[in-house]
């Protein structure tokens, strides 16, 4: 079973920027498709973007697309989401989820995915 473990939340001012780490272990990461999705206070869960595990691909949610970017070294395991230009809306609780993703296209929809982290809190201040 791959385990994932989110790391890097925590308070931050309006304008200010985050990195979300994601460890993987378990597995063979290099292979794995990486989502990040999120839940916003009185919203269900959404997708944020999602790293495709070779060729470079990836998938931004229009609402953070030019401010949040996805990255990921295989050599560590490790998925990486940078948030610059936070915003208050953008407090939510951070999820990566990973699933083996040969022969299939990067998806944005949570239910494609098999690997789940317990989540990550961003609070965003005003």
């Amino acid at each position: 079973q791959v385990q994932l473990v989110e790391a890097g939340g925590g308070l931050v001012q309006a304008g200010g920027s985050l990195r979300l780490s994601c460890a993987a272990s378990g597995g063979t990461f290099s292979t794995y498709d990486v989502g990040w999705f999120r839940r916003r206070p009185g919203k269900g869960r959404e997708f944020v973007g999602a790293f495709k595990w070779s060729g470079g691909i990836t998938l931004y949610a229009d609402s953070v697309r030019g401010r949040f970017t996805i990255s990921r070294d295989n050599a560590q395991n490790t998925g990486y989401l940078q948030m610059n230009s936070l915003k208050p809306d953008d407090t939510a609780v951070y999820y990566c989820a990973a699933t083996e993703g040969r022969g299939l296209p990067l998806s944005s929809s949570s239910r494609d995915y098999q690997h789940w982290g317990q989540g990550t809190q961003v609070t965003v201040s005003s």
